[in-house]
């Protein structure tokens, strides 16, 4: 259990092995260092694959890990996100077919409770003002007022942050490049793998970053060719 643990973070950073926490992951250890990652397995398709890549960017970056299984989560989840071989959402704007109730309010809570009790003082989590337009619970609106609900929950010893949350998934992309983030290590897919399906709205989201960003080269180092057809 975390209060057992004779080490001491100065971070808890939510790891889903996506673009977002990627960097976040990089940012926190030049920032906040030495940091824990947390990888949630939800019951969702991606669960697997989100697991090996946080586990090769924890590896990368010599940062500890821990996968946290939330196994009633699976009950909750839309049939496209938790039903291996339903197809899956390809709009950007299919927002009902990904969302899960209070999924990043649990996560929150859950890497808060880890950090109060390891004695960090910040939660780190992958944000973006582009999903923000579609999800709130990506948007700065939220980290200021789960902030305002942790400063009871955790007696004000506990504070989210985002680095990103500011910054569109292009912008993102631009600063993960320059920091030499592993892009090859992570998974931005809705499926089970073991590679990006490159079809998803998840993944065409990060394929128009890419492309966006300038950098259309990394279409092979993330999807391993060129982006499929629907």
């Amino acid at each position: 259990m975390p209060r057992r643990s004779s080490r001491t973070y100065n971070a808890v950073v939510l790891l889903s092995g996506g673009l977002d926490s990627a960097l976040n992951l990089a940012l926190a250890r030049r920032y906040r260092a030495p940091a824990l990652a947390l990888t949630f397995d939800y019951g969702h398709r991606a669960a697997r694959a989100e697991a090996r890549a946080a586990k090769k960017l924890c590896a990368y970056y010599g940062i500890d890990r821990r996968l946290v299984p939330l196994p009633w989560f699976r009950d909750l989840l839309p049939r496209r996100l938790g039903e291996v071989g339903a197809p899956l959402p390809s709009r950007l704007s299919d927002v009902d077919a990904v969302w899960v109730p209070n999924r990043n309010g649990v996560f929150v809570a859950v890497g808060a409770a880890f950090a109060e009790a390891l004695g960090a003082h910040v939660v780190v989590a992958g944000f973006n003002a582009d999903e923000a337009a579609y999800f709130p619970d990506n948007s700065a609106a939220f980290v200021k007022a789960a902030n305002r609900a942790l400063g009871y929950s955790t007696a004000g010893k506990v504070k989210l942050v985002s680095y990103t949350s500011s910054l569109g998934k292009a912008a993102i992309v631009k600063r993960a490049v320059r920091m030499g983030v592993p892009l090859r290590y992570v998974y931005p897919c809705y499926g089970e793998g073991p590679r990006p399906c490159g079809r998803c709205a998840s993944c065409r989201r990060t394929a128009a970053a890419v492309e966006a960003a300038g950098y259309p080269e990394l279409r092979e180092e993330i999807f391993g060719g060129p982006l499929r057809k629907k």
